[in-house]
């Protein structure tokens, strides 16, 4: 870790910046091991060049079995993932150029990449990236975040790493332009919360990209769909919809390799979305979308309902405008006669 990107950590439990307490051994400006510690006194060790963010310390079941599942197969993982690729025929260079595509990437741009494995994205990413950019790699699993710092080790662009929970990242908010993530997601302990970092440490307008395994519905009665199960049943997730951020603006969904992992990208929004609520919405019932939604009373008897209806026709105004008026004049005169007025 160089000495200068300490200050780009935060935290991952408060949020609060992060300095160099100690430096216990340096190469050539590289951190290879030291402390980092926060305000509160939190402190998170530094080991072969890379900061250990990891929160909770103790890691929920899902994530310390992902962490032990992939830290010892970083080699074999490298080794045999082409096959994912093979298997249905498809290139992987061209297809993993596509999916970076989608982040919009400029050579100035800080890109986030969650859960990077071994870097065979990384690599496209950083070549897309200028010496004024930024590439933060974070991983669960020490092993697999080696790996990929050895196939980074030539790049021109900054690159920083970090071993970490993707539910708990910790970099700072509204910092990064473009966040990835993709082969990770049906790990997370919380995908939800892990989609809310995302947009958290991503600057409005940024976009992010995740995809992950998941067949699609109508392909899970096929054989083809038995057959790939039978060997990894994570094509059986369910996609991540129900999880996806408010602030996901301009969603795409996309199937891709074979057909059997989605791809979903968005820009990131600030809050829920807002509408043109307050126009006058033409016709009998009268009203706009706000105060048909703000606006409710109790029901009334059903020839209560009708002797309005026919008072509202009689009078040439819409319901909204008729009961408007009814009720406030009613509310007056009540007020006014028992001297609340």
């Amino acid at each position: 870790m160089k000495r200068e990107h300490a200050s780009l950590y935060v935290s991952p439990e408060t949020h609060q910046a992060l300095r160099l307490k100690t430096i216990e051994q340096e190469t050539a400006g590289e951190v290879e091991s030291g402390t980092l510690v926060s305000e509160d006194g939190s402190e998170y060790p530094i080991r072969l060049g890379m900061p250990d963010l990891t929160y909770p310390r103790d890691l929920s079941e899902p994530d310390l079995h992902a962490r032990s599942f992939y830290d010892g197969r970083a080699e074999a993982y490298d080794k045999f993932l082409h096959l994912t690729f093979q298997t249905h025929n498809e290139d992987e260079q061209k297809l993993r150029n596509q999916f970076i595509d989608a982040l919009d990437l400029k050579p100035a741009h800080k890109v986030l990449e969650v859960s990077c494995g071994t870097g065979r994205d990384s690599e496209i990413i950083a070549e897309r990236l200028g010496a004024e950019g930024m590439l933060c790699l974070q991983d669960i699993a020490a092993g697999m975040l080696e790996r990929c710092r050895q196939r980074l080790a030539r790049v021109s662009v900054p690159t920083s790493y970090s071993v970490s929970n993707a539910c708990f990242l910790p970099y700072p908010d509204k910092y990064f332009d473009a966040v990835y993530s993709f082969g990770g997601l049906g790990e997370f302990s919380d995908i939800k919360r892990s989609l809310a970092e995302m947009v958290r440490v991503s600057k409005p307008g940024a976009k992010i990209v995740v995809g992950d395994e998941s067949l699609p519905p109508w392909l899970r009665e096929t054989e083809f769909a038995r057959i790939l199960v039978t060997t990894n049943k994570q094509f059986m997730a369910k996609l991540p919809l129900e999880e996806m951020p408010v602030e996901a603006r301009d969603v795409r969904l996309r199937w891709v390799i074979g057909g059997v992992f989605y791809l979903i990208d968005f820009r990131v929004g600030e809050g829920e979305p807002t509408g043109n609520f307050d126009f006058e919405i033409p016709g009998p019932r009268g009203g706009t979308y706000r105060s048909r939604y703000l606006g409710q009373l109790e029901g009334v008897k059903v020839e209560t309902k009708h002797l309005a209806e026919q008072a509202r026709e009689k009078k040439g105004v819409s319901m909204h405008d008729w009961l408007d008026e009814v009720v406030r004049q009613a509310a007056l005169r009540e007020l006014d006669e028992s001297g609340k007025l």
